[in-house]
């Protein structure tokens, strides 16, 4: 092999000039060689032809009932269980009829025969038998009808067959009578539906956001082919192996993580490969032989890659410690789904852009000793403004972030009321408007209290005499069997909306009652008490897992890096980057999009998402200037890495924030939020903190920042670099 085809033209003998080419028994070379390459090829065809019909039964091994998003050892858990042993697990769907000026005569008639159809009803689950009402308001202007839904481990898409099945029943009203149906079984009904085809919805959208984006990107029609082919596959095994580990391994899957599953996948995937192409048409530009060029690019970029896939998989990882079910069950399946997404990018993907060759880049087709055109372009013309003062630029670009961070002081990520849980108003939110102006307010979401039966008077009457309880309602419910195994189950009717901080606080009183009764061993639990539960899950998991990812991602970036100066301000950077656009984005949910608040796990997901994907970006930039400094030096290494990664790692921010804006195509407040603010967070990490913030610190700390190694020469031996000496 000539000198010519392993140098950058016009760089012989100087010691900037590519390193060796690897050697051909290296890794790189047993992806992308010249006969390993179909193998490889064959290998992931295998995969994705046994993956795509276990893929298609992800939404079958879905857990969506209620232990799959309680925390494992709160107080309303143990009553989902215990209540079991009493009655099928079930949920109540509230048919509400309301008329303004009374109902009429033949509202009652109509009323009345549609609880008689009920009572006969038996299939999705609708316990007839135990239908109760109808029963009236006292001035005789509503009613409602009591239909106990059984729960299965379909959870919320299985009440939604019952309900569509009590709306044929009821119909919709006439001449003015108003029909609704509420109460948690209508609630569930109407998640189930913001969720049905969350899986088709969010692969549609992702894809269409990362088809356009490389397009813009690559200008080349043919090229983006190869990373959506990719990511798709990967897409496909990933939920295959998470098929099978629910399954047989008892991996919890619920509709919350299959959804964020499939933006990780598209999001991460198409970094990688953006990152990946850009180092490959660099080196074909550097050697002539396609498999040498990739060959090389895997040699340089694949350590940044996979500690970029290591840091998200450690930190999605962390999640295993959090209390909350749905919060820990995320954890595996996020760190599956990225893992997956890393290995088809590090062989699939090498690979096809290996068998497809240099006309795969058409019409820009990478020339064999062309110039780089990053050599001049506009990043490094950024590099070079900053590098004449760094110490201003990072102080004024810390200030306005802390500024924007100020926002903070707007958020109210103390959990979404169901009214403020949907983007709109679906019908369960505007039954449960109509039937608290007739009822009171907890009626169909009772508390529900497992106690000894020996102290059952003991403990009826605790709960009766607490101030938010209505005490006629305190009872052993109808069709519940008396007594099991020495205990006894009882509800009770709160005045308070379930989902308010009033019926919290009754909660809690209540609690403080029973649990005052001599050997009752009382539990209280219910929908209100589960939520009450969920928040202070949430609240202690906030408090744990923030902390862990920061210290992973550390220890991460320390490794990687081989310093403790520049992880040490990588952090802080992607920290007050995660504080400004928390903060913006609270000032956008109450004066933009008038949300309510934030869901309680809010500030944990957004943190997760954003320093486990955000300091992906970092990762790339530090260790560009790592390489780069070793030949040139700290300051003119920094400059040189931007120009080289600036405009990839713009694209991949770009591509990224566009799969998780996605997310906001959800008629779920909580998605939306999540989805706006990881975003935000992507697109000012990519434009600001990474361009502006990094460079600018990384110049003005020097050589300093390897602490306690030191790479390439002293800052002060070389001047600072200039537009025009800004190498490609």
């Amino acid at each position: 092999m000539s000198d010519a085809r392993t140098r950058q033209p016009g760089t012989a003998g100087h010691p900037g000039g590519p390193a060796p080419v690897p050697g051909r028994r290296g890794a790189a070379w047993l992806v992308c060689g010249r006969r390993t390459k179909w193998v490889v090829l064959a290998l992931w065809l295998i995969v994705v032809v046994v993956a795509f019909p276990l893929a298609q039964k992800l939404t079958d091994a879905q857990d969506n009932d209620a232990s799959s998003w309680l925390p494992g050892s709160a107080e309303s858990t143990q009553v989902v269980e215990s209540a079991k042993a009493f009655r099928p697990e079930e949920v109540p769907a509230i048919v509400v009829y309301a008329r303004e000026g009374g109902l009429t005569a033949a509202d009652r008639q109509k009323i009345g025969a549609d609880a008689a159809a009920m009572r006969a009803l038996t299939a999705d689950g609708i316990q007839g038998a135990r239908v109760q009402g109808p029963r009236f308001d006292p001035g005789a202007s509503a009613a409602q009808i009591l239909v106990p839904v059984k729960m299965d481990k379909n959870g919320w898409n299985h009440i939604a067959d019952a309900v569509d099945r009590l709306r044929d029943r009821s119909g919709t009203g006439a001449d003015g009578l108003q029909v609704h149906i509420t109460g948690p079984g209508g609630t569930s009904a109407d998640f189930a539906k913001a969720f049905s085809g969350i899986d088709s919805t969010l692969l549609l959208s992702a894809l269409a956001v990362v088809v356009v984006m490389l397009l813009i990107t690559y200008r080349s029609p043919t090229l983006l082919l190869v990373p959506v082919v990719s990511v798709v596959w990967a897409l496909s095994a990933a939920q295959a192996v998470i098929y099978l580990l629910a399954r047989h391994a008892g991996l919890t899957v619920n509709g919350q993580s299959a959804g964020i599953l499939t933006v990780l996948v598209f999001g991460a995937g198409t970094d990688y490969a953006l990152l990946l192409v850009s180092r490959y048409r660099e080196e074909l530009r550097r050697h002539e032989d396609r498999h040498e060029a990739m060959a090389r690019a895997l040699h340089r970029a694949g350590p940044a890659v996979l500690a970029s896939g290591a840091t998200v998989i450690l930190g999605m990882l962390v999640l295993l410690v959090a209390e909350m079910n749905s919060t820990k069950g995320l954890g595996p399946v996020a760190a599956i789904g990225v893992g997956v997404a890393l290995l088809a990018m590090l062989t699939l993907f090498p690979a096809l852009l290996v068998v497809f060759g240099r006309w795969i880049f058409w019409p820009a087709r990478p020339v064999y000793g062309s110039p780089d055109p990053t050599a001049h372009g506009v990043w490094a013309r950024v590099g070079a403004r900053i590098a004449a003062r760094p110490r201003t630029v990072w102080v004024t670009t810390a200030v306005v972030l802390a500024a924007c961070s100020l926002g903070l002081l707007q958020l109210k990520a103390d959990g979404l009321s169901n009214a403020d849980s949907f983007t709109g108003r679906p019908d369960s939110i505007v039954g449960q408007e109509v039937q608290a102006r007739y009822f009171p307010a907890g009626t169909g979401d009772p508390l529900v209290v497992v106690a000894s039966a020996g102290r059952a008077a003991e403990v009826g009457r605790a709960v009766a005499g607490t101030p938010g309880v209505v005490p006629a309602s305190v009872g052993v419910p109808p069709g519940t069997a008396a007594e099991h195994d020495g205990k006894v189950l009882l509800e009770a009717t709160m005045t308070a909306r379930p989902d308010s901080a009033a019926a919290h606080r009754t909660v809690e009183r209540v609690r403080e009652a029973v649990h005052a009764v001599p050997d009752a061993d009382a539990k209280v639990g219910g929908g209100t008490a589960a939520v009450l539960d969920m928040e202070r899950a949430t609240t202690h998991d906030n408090k744990l897992v923030i902390p862990l990812v920061l210290l992973v991602v550390l220890c991460v970036l320390g490794i990687l890096l081989r310093a403790l100066v520049a992880p040490l301000l990588l952090i802080a950077t992607v920290v007050l980057s995660f504080a400004a656009a928390l903060g913006i984005s609270a000032l956008a949910f109450r004066h933009l999009f008038d949300y309510a608040g934030e869901s309680t796990d809010f500030p944990l997901f957004v943190f997760v998402f954003l320093v486990a994907l955000g300091i992906d970006y970092n990762i790339f930039l530090s260790t560009r200037i790592r390489e780069e400094a070793a030949r040139r030096g700290t300051r003119r290494g920094v400059v040189t890495a931007l120009a080289a990664t600036g405009a990839v790692i713009t694209s991949a921010g770009l591509v990224l924030a566009g799969t998780f804006a996605v997310l906001g195509t959800l008629p779920m407040t909580a998605f939306a939020e999540i989805g706006f603010a990881v975003a935000l967070g992507v697109l000012l990490d990519t434009f600001v903190v990474r361009s502006v913030l990094v460079t600018s610190l990384f110049l003005d700390v020097g050589h300093r920042v390897w602490w306690p190694h030191r790479p390439g020469r002293r800052p002060e031996e070389e001047p600072a670099p200039a537009a025009e000496e800004a190498p490609g």
